[in-house]
C-alpha cells in the first residue's frame, strides 16, 4: 500500500498532536525505509517481475526482518522508545507510533497477495492480495486517504499563511504520486527504486517536519489537549 501508509500517519495526528507529523510518517513508513538497506545489504529479496500483481511488479521474495508481523513489533517498540528518550513524550505518542510501525503490516496484509511473513524463520505468509485490482485497490486506498485528510484538517489549523499552502501542495503531491504509481509500470532497476524511494522519503520528511511548524491544533482540539497533557 502506498497512500494508505501516509494516511495513517496523518489520522494519527489528532492522537497525538505534540508529535511532528514527519514523526508518523516515518513510523507508518519504517517497514520500507527499512526494506531497501537490508536487500541492498544482501539480507532480504526482492526481484522485478511484470504482472506480478496489477499494481505492482515487484516479487517480494523474502523480508521477514523489515516485514514480518514480530519484527514490526519489536521495530515499533523500538522506534517508540527512542522518540521518547529523545522527546520525552508520553505513553499516549509511544503507544500511537509503536502501532503506526505494526500497522504496516496489517494494510501490507490487505493489499499483498500471500507473502506476509509473520516472523523471520516461520515459513507462514499471508495477504489478501487486493492489489489484484487497481479500482480496490483505488477505492480502499482512496476512502483511507480522503478520511485522514478530513481528520487532519478538523484537528489543525494554520499557523501562518504558508501553513495553507504547506498542507494543500504536499496532499496534491501525495495524491498525484500515487494516482501515477497505480499504473503498476516496472522500475528500471531495483538499484534506481532504492535510490528513487529514498530521496522520496527524505522529501516527504522534510516537508511534513516544516509543515508541522506551520500548523497548529485547532483551539477547540487544545483544549481537550490540555485537560490531558501526557501525550
Amino acid at each position: 500500500m502506498f497512500i494508505g501508509h501516509f494516511a495513517l500517519g496523518l489520522a494519527a495526528k489528532p492522537q497525538a498532536p505534540r508529535v511532528s507529523l514527519a514523526m508518523l510518517f516515518a513510523a507508518a513508513q519504517l517497514a520500507d525505509l527499512v526494506w531497501p538497506v537490508l536487500v541492498a545489504a544482501g539480507v532480504e529479496q526482492v526481484r522485478i517481475d511484470p504482472g506480478n500483481t496489477a499494481f505492482t511488479p515487484l516479487d517480494f521474495v523474502s523480508y521477514p526482518y523489515s516485514h514480518s508481523l514480530l519484527a514490526l513489533v519489536i521495530w515499533g517498540l523500538l522506534f517508540a522508545w527512542g522518540y521518547r528518550l529523545l522527546a520525552g513524550n508520553g505513553p499516549r505518542a509511544f503507544l500511537v507510533i509503536s502501532s503506526l510501525v505494526v500497522s504496516h503490516w496489517v494494510l501490507d496484509f490487505l493489499t499483498h497477495r500471500p507473502d506476509m511473513p509473520l516472523a523471520p524463520g516461520i515459513d507462514l505468509r499471508f495477504g489478501l492480495g487486493l492489489w489484484n485490482s487497481r479500482l480496490a485497490t483505488f477505492i480502499v486506498e482512496g476512502a483511507l486517504w480522503f478520511g485522514a485528510i478530513i481528520l487532519y484538517v478538523r484537528a489543525t489549523q494554520p499557523a501562518r499563511r504558508y501553513g495553507v499552502y504547506a498542507f494543500w501542495t504536499m496532499i496534491v503531491l501525495l495524491t498525484a504520486l500515487w494516482l501515477i504509481s497505480l499504473g503498476g509500470e516496472p522500475p528500471p532497476s531495483l538499484r534506481s527504486l532504492a535510490i528513487v524511494n529514498t530521496v522520496f522519503f527524505a522529501i516527504v520528511e522534510a516537508w511534513a517536519f516544516w509543515m508541522n511548524r506551520m500548523r497548529r491544533e485547532q483551539e477547540s482540539f487544545g483544549k481537550i489537549v490540555q485537560t490531558n497533557p501526557d501525550v
